[in-house]
C-alpha cells in the first residue's frame, strides 16, 4: 500500500504526459458536458429547494482541489519541494479560492475577478498544461490539476447561467486592477526569493514547454508582452458582452 500511495501521489521521473493526446482532451470534453448540463437544466436547479447546498458543495470541492496541492508536497517529503517555490501567488489558484466564495456569497465583485482571470488566464493552462508534464492520469497530480482547472469554468457558467450573473464595465477594471495588485507581489517575491521562484511566469520561461517559450527573457520586454496579451485577453472577453448591450440598446 505504501508503494501505491508513494507512485499515485509522486512525480515521475519521465514524461508521462503529452499535449492534445486523449488525457489532454477528455478532462476539457468531461467539463464542457457539465457546463452543457447546467444550461440545459438551469431552470430546474435554481427552483431546487437544496439549490444553496450544491453551490456550496462545489465550493468545498474547489478549496479541497486546490489545497490538497499544498498537502501533497507537505505529505511527500521524497518530492523534495522547496516551499518557497510553491506559494500561492497563482492566477489560477487564487481564482478558485475567489471562485469558492462567490458560489457561497453569490458575491458579483467576485464574480468580475474570477470571470476574466479565469477566461483570460486559465485558458493557456488548458491549451498547454506544461505544469503536469511528469504526472499522468495514474498520478493525483492530474486529476488536482484538471479539477483546479476546469471547476472555475463550471463554478462561472453555473452563476451565468443559473443566477444570470454577467460582467460589466466596472468589472473589467476591477479584475484588471486585482490582476495588477497580484503581478506586483508576484514580481517581488521572485525577486526576494531568487534563482528558482517564477511566480506568473515573470522570471524566467518554465524548464518545460510552455506558450511561453515564445516570450523574451528580458524582464521589462517580457512583462510589456505579457501585460499586452493579457490585456487584449480581457477585452476579448468583455467583448461579446459588450456587443450583447449595444444591440439591446440599438433595439430599445
Amino acid at each position: 500500500m505504501k508503494d501505491f500511495f508513494d507512485y499515485f501521489f509522486g512525480k515521475g521521473e519521465e514524461v508521462e504526459f503529452e499535449n492534445f493526446t486523449l488525457a489532454h482532451i477528455l478532462p476539457i470534453l468531461v467539463a464542457a458536458a457539465v457546463i452543457y448540463l447546467i444550461y440545459r437544466y438551469r431552470k430546474q436547479l435554481l427552483g431546487l429547494s437544496f439549490e444553496p447546498r450544491i453551490r456550496f458543495a462545489l465550493a468545498l470541492t474547489m478549496i479541497i482541489t486546490e489545497m490538497s496541492y499544498f498537502w501533497r508536497l507537505v505529505g511527500m517529503p521524497s518530492l523534495g519541494a522547496n516551499a518557497a517555490e510553491h506559494l500561492p501567488i497563482t492566477i489560477c489558484g487564487w481564482a478558485i479560492i475567489f471562485g469558492s466564495y462567490m458560489m457561497v456569497t453569490k458575491s458579483q465583485p467576485l464574480f468580475d475577478i474570477v470571470y476574466f482571470w479565469v477566461f483570460a488566464g486559465t485558458v493557456f493552462a488548458l491549451a498547454m498544461p506544461t505544469m503536469i508534464t511528469y504526472t499522468g492520469p495514474t498520478r493525483f497530480r492530474y486529476y488536482q490539476f484538471w479539477l483546479e482547472h476546469t471547476l472555475g469554468y463550471v463554478a462561472l457558467f453555473y452563476m451565468m447561467f443559473v443566477h444570470k450573473m454577467r460582467p460589466t464595465k466596472r468589472s473589467f477594471l476591477r479584475s484588471y486592477v486585482m490582476l495588477g495588485v497580484l503581478a506586483v507581489v508576484a514580481y517581488f517575491t521572485n525577486r526576494m526569493l531568487g534563482p528558482g521562484a517564477n511566480y506568473l511566469f515573470l522570471a524566467e520561461p518554465e524548464s518545460t514547454p510552455s506558450v511561453l517559450d515564445i516570450l523574451p527573457t528580458f524582464f521589462p520586454l517580457r512583462f510589456l508582452i505579457m501585460a499586452s496579451i493579457i490585456t487584449a485577453m480581457f477585452v476579448l472577453c468583455y467583448l461579446p458582452w459588450y456587443l450583447m448591450d449595444r444591440k439591446a440598446a440599438k433595439v430599445k
